[in-house]
């Protein structure tokens, strides 16, 4: 489609000749409750002025039908000014008026307005979502961020119904069967930031007031609301008691009062992402509605994501990056800001950062080792780039390196820097140079030199501790190697460990130093006793892989759990679980560790991760000839701790949801259906809704779930999150037939909507069956450029990284990757960027496999 992929040039150049003084847009639902409705109606007026008279540009809009354009009153004929995706203007004046209306098409990959029907209650639900350039399915826009404008809306939906935006609404008329919501003008924002939520929500109510340094009193309305249906799982309390302890925090450390009136937030179906920071009208993806028990982490990673949103009140919607190169300058800062709040304003979720350098940060190191890895400070061509650049860089790595930033320069000067940046450039837009001169005032530092080696170079350096001792045991030298592409410095602490009378691993001696170059000897440690652990970036400052000398590797071997601190123990988790994905673990010794260990790891979230990996390490990272004997050890060691665990606990759940994950033996799969149909019993256990579907997602995975018993258990659950679990379970069954439906509905079929396309490609992807899927690789690769081309970007994304041929860990797939590779040098860069990081997942599961022969 010509112009659907607006470059940085191209956007560079309208904004040198274009700035925007307002929007007002105005949309029809009212047609939203009836699945014929395929379009709304939607005007746009936008206001904007022109540095070069007489100049053209265009607006964004992708819409099936345009039916006017209005330029400073002159009428200009739809077919000629409408490329499928651009409104093309001419003559442009000083100043000028333009009015577009539309026919603008209701969403089902939630991408643009994405329109969902209850089966509960036939309900239906409207909400927007747009990052990084989808305002443009809605209304005709400049999609950039840095022409940003006031916007007012209008909406009129069906009378029973409620609205939200960005603002508060200043009037509601009713016309009959339809209610017209007008809202005020919300202040200057990027497009792609506003919103609209629209439909019979089920809403909490709540309020915040904060004396302000000026003797004035700040009042945030608040709000938060889900489907009518979801409203007895719904915790608004809590969410809203989150929400106050945020707000609180952000304006103790921010010194500057949050600035777009009310605070909504809607949790809303089949969302596409964690949630959203719309200004005033945040969006949440509503799986954080816990409709079964869940662990303590959920809540705490629940709790990091309204802090994450809040925080870009300020770092995003108040302050924006001028395009998307920066958009760490957002993305990074919500995430440290996620993990450093919710200690900082005091809510239960004291390990944050211990769920920071097990979770988040794993993630970061992945993606920084693909060879596609990319710099914090990006390089942004297009919007196709800027989509895939929602990363583990952007976020997680840049959020460690923010956290080594507070460790260089200092909390204090660090959020003294945070608050002239707001005061600076309030409703602006902004480019790293701008943050750094403020951080250079506020510490005195010049950070030019550490901006380059941290924030505009790629890749994940590796620390190593060498050791060498005296005959008495004594420590002659303790150094620090670092390996690399580019060597930074790192700010750290080195942690040595011993026993204590209990047998526990804890820290006798800490040392913070500066580690630069190849080497660095710590001196203070010359003359120590050799501690039976080296723990390099203890307290987890630094962005880094960590190793070992072979005596405290060995010590980790023989008690990994045995260490007393929480993130200590995380992190050692963490650098072997790296061992293993480097190829320098074997798999089995990785499993060998969480066998032993994790039945005693305290940290729900930790454990839950060790679940993950370890099953990872068995499916991908093992010899396939070791694989089915590692698959029945996960099996048996998940039923013991299972029938070990406190009754009732975190603990317990974790190992019942890790025994669906790895059941295939016929004790297991016995118990698993004897769960379901309650003739067996663990203590303290809730087979609960979603518990039941992991069963049977199991059950199925092993083709022992009868067509009649599937249908049997949606029946009871008629629900959207029953309807995604069942089609996962179809589509997880052991069979050609079973495969090939899942393939065909996500493939040849447009008609799904994105929750369960997601379904479709999880169930089809069990590892286990990787003989069945084995068929589809070459199909895979023939139909990728057309799914490129025909989808959008979302959910060709799922489909290009979902059916990648994971499983299929031999040499004949590689070869066939690189094959489509070299063939394809013109494919989308985007598209090549993804096919490119599966490939090399693919080759790092081989080296790790030849590990684990060794």
């Amino acid at each position: 489609m010509p112009g659907k992929n607006l470059s940085r040039d191209e956007a560079q150049q309208r904004a040198s000749i274009l700035a925007v003084d307002s929007y007002r847009v105005r949309l029809d639902v009212t047609s939203a409750p009836d699945p014929a409705a395929a379009t709304f109606r939607s005007t746009t007026t936008v206001a904007f002025r022109c540095s070069q008279p007489g100049a053209a540009t265009f607006l964004d809009l992708l819409a099936p039908a345009v039916r006017s354009v209005t330029l400073n009153g002159r009428s200009i004929d739809p077919a000629t000014a409408y490329d499928g995706a651009r409104v093309h203007v001419d003559g442009l004046a000083a100043e000028n008026v333009l009015t577009v209306e539309a026919d603008c098409a209701y969403s089902r990959t939630g991408e643009g307005l994405h329109r969902f029907t209850d089966p509960v209650d036939g309900e239906t639900y409207l909400y927007t979502h747009y990052e990084p350039a989808d305002a443009r399915r809605v209304f005709a826009t400049f999609e950039q961020p840095d022409l940003k404008a006031p916007f007012s809306f209008t909406v009129t939906a069906p009378a029973a119904w409620d609205v939200w935006s960005n603002a508060v609404h200043e009037d509601v008329v009713e016309e009959g069967a339809a209610r017209t919501w007008e809202f005020a003008p919300t202040k200057p924002i990027s497009t792609y930031l506003t919103a609209v939520v629209a439909g019979p929500y089920h809403v909490a109510r709540d309020h915040y007031s904060r004396e302000l340094a000026d003797g004035t009193t700040l009042e945030i309305p608040l709000s938060a609301m889900c489907r009518k249906s979801l409203a007895p799982s719904f915790d608004a309390d809590e969410i809203l008691g989150v929400t106050k302890l945020g707000l609180d925090f952000f304006h103790e450390e921010f010194d500057y009062p949050y600035p777009f009136g009310k605070y909504d937030q809607a949790f809303v179906p089949e969302y596409n992402i964690g949630a959203m920071e719309n200004p005033g009208c945040v969006t949440f993806r509503e799986e954080f509605v816990f409709r079964s028990k869940v662990t303590d982490a959920a809540y705490e990673g629940r709790a990091n994501v309204i802090l994450h949103e809040m925080a870009h009140m300020w770092f995003g919607d108040l302050v924006t990056m001028r395009w998307w190169d920066d958009l760490w300058l957002k993305e990074s800062f919500a995430d440290f800001m996620g993990s450093y709040g919710l200690i900082g304003a005091r809510t239960r979720y004291s390990s944050a950062w211990v769920t920071f350098a097990n979770q988040r940060k794993a993630w970061a190191y992945r993606q920084d080792q693909f060879p596609t890895t990319h710099p914090i400070t990006a390089d942004i061509r297009d919007l196709e780039d800027a989509k895939l650049n929602f990363d583990g860089i952007t976020y997680a790595k840049g959020a460690a390196v923010l956290k080594q930033l507070v460790a260089y320069v200092g909390s204090e000067a660090f959020f003294e820097g945070a608050r002239r940046y707001f005061q600076r450039h309030a409703f602006g837009n902004t480019e790293l140079a701008d943050l750094l001169d403020v951080l250079e005032e506020t510490s005195g530092r010049d950070l030019k030199a550490w901006a380059a080696a941290w924030l505009q170079t790629a890749g994940v350096d590796s620390l190593t501790p060498q050791v060498t001792t005296d005959a008495e045991g004594r420590i002659t030298e303790l150094a620090v190697l670092q390996d690399g592409e580019v060597l930074r410095p790192h700010r750290i602490a080195v942690g040595l460990y011993d026993r204590d009378a209990d047998g526990s691993l804890v820290r006798t001696g800490r040392i913070e130093l500066d580690v630069t170059g190849n080497r660095t000897v710590v001196a203070e440690a010359a003359g120590r006793p050799r501690p039976a652990l080296v723990l390099l970036n203890d307290e987890d400052l630094t962005y880094c892989k960590i190793r070992f000398d072979a005596e405290s590797l060995q010590t980790l071997r023989a008690g990994l759990g045995d260490i007393h601190d929480e993130l200590a123990r995380a992190l050692a988790w963490s650098a072997v679980w790296n061992l293993t994905r480097d190829g320098l673990m074997p798999a089995r010794d990785y499993v060998a560790l969480v066998l032993r260990f994790a039945g005693q790891e305290g940290n729900i979230g930790v454990l839950q991760s060790l679940h993950t990996q370890a099953k990872t390490a068995v499916d991908l990272y093992a010899d396939p000839n070791w694989r089915a004997e590692g698959g029945r050890l996960l099996a048996d060691g998940a039923l013991r701790e299972l029938r070990e665990a406190v009754p009732g606990s975190d603990h317990q759940l974790a190992w019942a949801r890790f025994l669906a994950q790895t059941a295939g033996g016929a004790e297991h799969l016995g118990l698993v259906r004897g769960l379901l149909a309650g003739s067996a019993r663990i203590d303290g256990l809730d087979v609960d809704q979603e518990l039941r579907w992991s069963l049977w997602l199991a059950l199925a995975a092993a083709g022992q779930a009868g067509d009649e018993e599937l249908a049997g258990e949606l029946a009871a659950d008629n629900t959207a999150s029953g309807k995604r679990r069942y089609t996962q379970c179809l589509a997880a069954r052991p069979t050609a037939e079973a495969k090939a439906v899942a393939w065909s509905a996500v493939v040849d079929s447009e008609e799904l909507p994105n929750a369960l396309v997601e379904a479709n490609i999880a169930g089809f992807a069990v590892p286990a069956h990787r003989d069945l899927t084995a068929l589809y690789a070459a199909p895979y690769f023939k139909l990728l450029e057309r799914v490129w081309s025909e989808r959008t970007i979302e959910i060709a994304m799922r489909i290009v990284g979902g059916f990648f041929p994971h499983a299929q860990t031999d040499e004949q797939t590689l070869a066939e990757a690189d094959a489509w590779l070299d063939g394809h040098p013109q494919a989308a860069p985007a598209l090549r960027r993804l096919v490119l990081e599966c490939r090399d997942d693919l080759a790092r599961a081989l080296r790790a496999q030849a590990c684990d022969r060794a």
